[in-house]
């Protein structure tokens, strides 16, 4: 894995590749370079099978990410807006940040969200496995409140969190902000820690996660978002091949000898 980004930080430990969205300066906003470096890790963290599992944070205990640094909108190099002066051209933020659609991983990642989340984090927040919160996160949306419709970050969060919260959320704008708490009352957020602890919890779930066999997790995250964007009846078509991809023979063995012998791995309650 790359250690020559300029925007990012990343480390592999154990299995766990971690990702540090690095612009503390600006609430770890991302401007063109960032953009073009995520996509490329998303790529690289698929191809590397030393990685098992990512989390996904901010750099500092402000933010996790801001969305897009508006001092970059006037970047000529920035990957955004129409293409060729035709409207059904148009680059959007979502197809160079998203680790799903940006970089067809479909290694689970976990997102360690530590201070402000708001806008374009969406993109990133809308297509993670989950996310464990700091007790001051907390997440808006201020397009609405400067004249902007939020179009992408709405169909993410739909996908998250109750219609009536996300309509209150967006058209809201900048006049609340959800808190970590509220987050995980309506599913948003799958545990909420004190700060100290953020790295910890998420790190810890994430070992969990990279000790299981690797093609069985990886066809798990496949049906869980096939069964998310497509009808049940066609999830359950899809469903049929990926229990033949995803069920490695030695693995299998492997784990029908472990659960004979008695041993259970040690567990928590949550």
């Amino acid at each position: 894995m790359r250690q020559d980004f300029a925007t990012l930080r990343c480390e592999l430990k154990e299995h766990v590749a971690w990702v540090v969205l690095d612009r503390p300066e600006v609430h770890n906003a991302f401007d063109s370079l960032m953009m073009r470096e995520l996509r490329t890790l998303w790529r690289e963290l698929r191809e590397d099978d030393e990685v098992r599992a990512v989390v996904l944070t901010g750099a500092g205990d402000q933010a996790f990410c801001t969305g897009v640094d508006r001092r970059a909108l006037a970047d000529p190099e920035l990957p955004i807006g129409t293409r060729g002066g035709s409207p059904l051209h148009f680059d959007d933020p979502g197809d160079w940040i998203s680790p799903k659609t940006a970089g067809d991983l479909w290694k689970p990642v976990v997102a360690a969200v530590n201070g402000m989340a708001c806008g374009g984090a969406f993109y990133l927040l809308g297509q993670v496995e989950f996310i464990i919160a700091a007790e001051h996160a907390t997440f808006f949306d201020p397009h609405t409140s400067y004249g902007m419709a939020s179009v992408f970050e709405s169909m993410a969060m739909l996908q998250r969190m109750p219609l009536g919260e996300v309509m209150r959320m967006q058209l809201t704008g900048a006049y609340e902000r959800l808190s970590a708490r509220r987050a995980y009352e309506i599913g948003l957020v799958q545990e909420v820690v004190p700060a100290a602890e953020l790295r910890a919890a998420a790190g810890r779930v994430a070992a969990a996660i990279a000790a299981q066999p690797a093609l069985a997790v990886q066809a798990t995250v496949r049906a869980v978002w096939y069964a998310q964007e497509l009808g049940y009846r066609q999830a359950l078509d899809v469903a049929k091949t990926l229990v033949q991809l995803g069920n490695d023979p030695a693995e299998l063995a492997r784990g029908q000898a472990a659960f004979a012998s008695g041993a259970r791995p040690p567990w928590r309650l949550r």
